[in-house]
């Protein structure tokens, strides 16, 4: 595994003028090895319950570009883009992974939400986990399975600065701090990826 890559407090970013990052985002590039990741990208896909869901964007409504499923423990709800999901039970593989998870991260999750990307032109668009159950600095860890895609961050106060990565296999992306309240990040269209992706984003639900 290589040196994880963090996200510095002040960088200077081609094409863009320094700017202030609180926040930290660490990359740990093939953080679950590859046949566990394939087994889990294949149980995932077969067992999860996913759904199109119904979003607003632009005031009215659409349907997600991509499949998804919200899940964790009992009573964790959560509410995005107009509507609220009333969470799926922890599927057993995603449990069994839990504490590792939990380890490398120094936090607590209490629910998941999964998308599943079923070839380039499915896409999320920029945005920033910021809710209020999630809290003033939430901890998100970012887990993909499956093909190799673009994910990119940018400075709400300036677009013009953004870092990329290329998430693969079984990496891992922690955003902390106040990564969720000065920036938004993005899973752009890849038109030539023919692969499907899966994506699980941990997080905690505050109680409200």
């Amino acid at each position: 595994m290589r040196t994880p890559d963090l996200f510095p407090a002040a960088p200077t970013l081609p094409g863009g003028p320094e700017a202030p990052f609180a926040a930290q985002v660490t990359h740990l590039s093939g953080w679950l090895g590859a046949e566990s990741a394939e087994a889990l990208r294949l149980r995932l896909a077969a067992d999860v319950p996913w759904t199109v869901h119904r979003i607003r964007m632009f005031g009215r409504w659409v349907d997600s570009p991509r499949l998804s499923c919200w899940m964790g423990a009992p009573g964790v709800r959560y509410r995005y883009s107009g509507s609220t999901f009333d969470p799926e039970p922890w599927h057993p593989a995603i449990q069994a992974l839990l504490p590792r998870l939990q380890t490398a991260c120094g936090a607590a999750f209490n629910s998941v939400l999964l998308n599943r990307y079923r070839q380039g032109g499915d896409y999320m668009g920029w945005h920033s986990d910021d809710e209020p159950e999630l809290g003033p600095a939430p901890l998100i860890a970012s887990l993909s399975l499956g093909a190799e895609r673009r994910f990119v961050l940018r400075m709400k106060a300036d677009h013009s600065v953004k870092r990329e990565w290329r998430l693969a296999h079984g990496d891992l992306l922690v955003m902390r701090g106040d990564c969720q309240r000065v920036a938004q990040h993005a899973l752009p269209k890849m038109e030539a990826v023919q692969d499907e992706r899966i994506n699980l984003t941990f997080r905690w639900i505050n109680p409200r």
